[in-house]
């Protein structure tokens, strides 16, 4: 197994950084409102609140156990992550699927005993319907990609994380190659999409080293907004955390996924990023003592608070959770 300590040194952001390092008063108050896990080697991890949720209405879900009406195809496979439920759906209009020898039409829905196929392979479906969801918080180091596979033969995510009996893991959002930082992933495909969807505008913060003085008049500007080759962009915050002599520490918090986007930002005001970590996605953040390569996976509590967050209803049937197989990742237990 690789050492989990990190080779950094003096280049490290400071020692408390984390969302509450912000000081504006509406990031304060959403401080207040997250909750601490109660795990005693991870006591900075934490996940928003029942009251701090979008304001969106929940979305209600029928059990299949209960109605007896099963559950649409599309939900059940993005769960067991086949896909996302939009790429699921235009694989039922391509007609790609058959259930039970017929072809798959939108609003189908499976039911115990139903025999289905993708492409004319068979899907084993109902390992899906009662796989409970689990969500790991992955420290990743710089150097690995976030990628199932890498033609160049580089370190990638998810061999480093444990194997599922069933399904396959889903990261939430990427990082690239020198980004480092919590990188959330789930075996639960519906959870995954709605995290990541532009309609969400799920925070992302970072801490960001630079080279290197920066004007007011810059920051203000980077935060009204900046032409990028993709469209216009901003950081929705920006907070200076400290550092001595060329090196210099920031907060920032973006509300989109676009692809290298807070680098973008910064080098579009000719500012050099020597370092980028991501510290918090959405409501969850970087526990301080999780040492990089390592993962955390979120109670069953901060389990529910997460898909209230999202604005989905947490309806799985009850079972016990497939276990997870040694793998290099680990999280190191209570002595």
């Amino acid at each position: 197994m690789k050492s989990n300590k990190s080779s950094s040194g003096s280049s490290k952001p400071p020692s408390n950084s984390s969302a509450r390092v912000n000081k504006s008063p509406k990031q304060q108050r959403k401080n207040q409102e997250r909750i601490t896990t109660k795990d005693a080697d991870y006591k900075q991890s934490s996940v928003a609140p029942k009251h701090s949720s979008p304001a969106k209405p929940v979305k209600k879900a029928n059990s299949p156990q209960v109605d007896g009406q099963g559950e649409r195809i599309q939900k059940v496979l993005s769960r067991g992550g086949v896909g996302s439920r939009r790429e699921i759906e235009r694989w039922i209009d391509e007609g790609r699927f058959k259930l039970n020898g017929e072809l798959v039409k939108l609003g189908d829905r499976l039911k115990v005993g139903d025999f289905l196929q993708l492409n004319d392979r068979v899907i084993h479906w109902e390992k899906f319907a009662i796989q409970p969801t689990r969500v790991l918080l992955y420290h990743k180091p710089t150097g690995e990609v976030v990628t199932r596979r890498d033609p160049e033969g580089r370190p990638v995510v998810f061999t480093q994380l444990p194997s599922l009996i069933t399904a396959r893991w889903i990261s939430v959002g990427r990082l690239d190659i020198n980004t480092s930082g919590l990188l959330l992933v789930t075996n639960n495909g519906e959870l995954a999409n709605k995290l990541m969807h532009p309609s969400t505008q799920v925070e992302r913060e970072y801490a960001v080293r630079i080279l290197g003085e920066v004007s007011e008049a810059t920051l203000e500007k980077l935060k009204e907004g900046v032409e990028l080759e993709d469209g216009k962009a901003k950081f929705d915050e920006i907070h200076f955390f400290g550092g001595e002599g060329a090196n210099k520490w920031y907060n920032v918090i973006v509300s989109e996924g676009r692809n290298r986007l807070v680098r973008r930002l910064w080098e579009s005001q000719e500012v050099v990023v020597s370092r980028l970590m991501r510290v918090r996605y959405g409501p969850v953040v970087l526990p301080e003592r999780l040492k990089t390569g390592t993962f955390y996976e979120l109670t069953e509590k901060e389990l529910d608070l997460l898909f209230e967050f999202a604005g989905l209803e947490r309806n799985e049937p009850v079972a016990v959770k497939a276990k997870l197989e040694p793998s290099k990742g680990h999280v190191p237990r209570k002595r």
